[in-house]
C-alpha cells in the first residue's frame, strides 16, 4: 500500500457506509409506506393521547433500550416520523444520553471484566485509550462525530477509559449530526406511510433537497472528525 492510499481507505469506507444508509432508508419508507402506515400511525396516535408524559415515555424507553445493548436506529426513525425533526431530535438526544451515562456508569463500576473481554486485543481502542488519558473531553467528543465503534459498544468501552464522567456527557453532543440526520429520515418515512397527500410536489423536491444537504454535512462532519481523531491518537502513540 502506497502513502497516498492510506487516508483513501477510511474516506471510501464512509462513502460506502452512507450510500448504504441512503438505500436502507429509501427502502424503509417505501416499506413503511406500503405495510406500516396504519400501525405508525395508530402508535402516532397513542403516543399523542399521552399528551406531555409521551415525550417522557420515548426518552425513559430510549435510555433504558441503549443500556440493554438494544440498537436505537429504529427508536431514532420513530421519532422522526412521530415527533418532527426538532423535538425528535431532541428527545432522542436527552434518551440517548441517558442511556449512554447509564452505560458508562454499569461498565466503570459493575461489568468491567465482560467489556474488556469483549474489545481485549483491539489495537485501535488501545490507542484511544491512551488519547483518552490525555484529552479526554476532546478525543470523546471525536468519537461521537466519528462512529469509529458502534454505538452501544463505545458507551460501555468508555466507561474503562480514563475519561471522566462530566467530560463523558459533555461530549454526547457530538452525537447530533447523526441524530438529526436518522430523525430527518424518519419524518420522511412517516409522511410517506401516511400518504403524503397534503404534500405537493414541490414541497417533496424542498424535503429531499433538505435530506441531501443533511447527509453531506453529515459525512462531511464525520470524516473531518476521523480525520482528526486518527492525527490525536497517532500524536500521542
Amino acid at each position: 500500500m502506497t502513502q497516498s492510499d492510506t487516508p483513501e481507505t477510511p474516506a471510501k469506507n464512509s462513502a460506502l457506509h452512507w450510500v448504504l444508509v441512503g438505500i436502507a432508508s429509501i427502502a424503509a419508507i417505501l416499506v413503511m409506506r406500503r405495510f406500516a402506515g396504519a400501525y405508525l400511525e395508530d402508535f402516532k396516535i397513542w403516543v399523542q393521547t399521552l399528551e406531555a408524559w409521551g415525550p417522557i415515555v420515548f426518552i425513559i424507553g430510549y435510555a433504558l433500550a441503549t443500556v440493554a445493548f438494544v440498537p436505537g436506529v429504529v427508536l431514532t426513525l420513530a421519532a422522526g416520523a412521530i415527533f418532527g425533526v426538532i423535538s425528535g431530535t431532541a428527545w432522542v438526544l436527552i434518551g440517548a444520553t441517558l442511556g449512554a451515562c447509564g452505560a458508562f456508569l454499569v461498565a466503570r463500576y459493575f461489568a468491567r471484566k465482560p467489556i474488556e473481554a469483549r474489545i481485549a486485543g483491539n489495537p485501535k481502542f488501545a490507542a484511544i485509550d491512551h488519547a483518552i488519558a490525555k484529552e479526554g473531553l476532546k478525543i470523546t467528543f471525536l468519537l461521537r462525530l466519528s462512529p469509529v465503534f458502534p454505538f452501544n459498544l463505545l458507551n460501555y468501552s468508555l466507561g474503562l477509559t480514563r475519561v471522566s464522567f462530566m467530560d463523558y456527557a459533555i461530549a454526547s453532543i457530538g452525537m447530533l449530526p447523526g441524530t438529526l440526520l436518522y430523525v430527518y429520515l424518519g419524518s420522511l418515512a412517516g409522511l410517506a406511510a401516511s400518504g403524503g397527500e397534503e404534500k405537493s410536489p414541490l414541497e417533496w423536491a424542498f424535503l429531499a433537497f433538505g435530506l441531501l444537504m443533511t447527509v453531506a454535512v453529515t459525512v462531511l462532519v464525520t470524516r473531518t472528525a476521523r480525520r482528526a481523531l486518527d492525527e490525536a491518537t497517532v500524536e500521542t502513540d
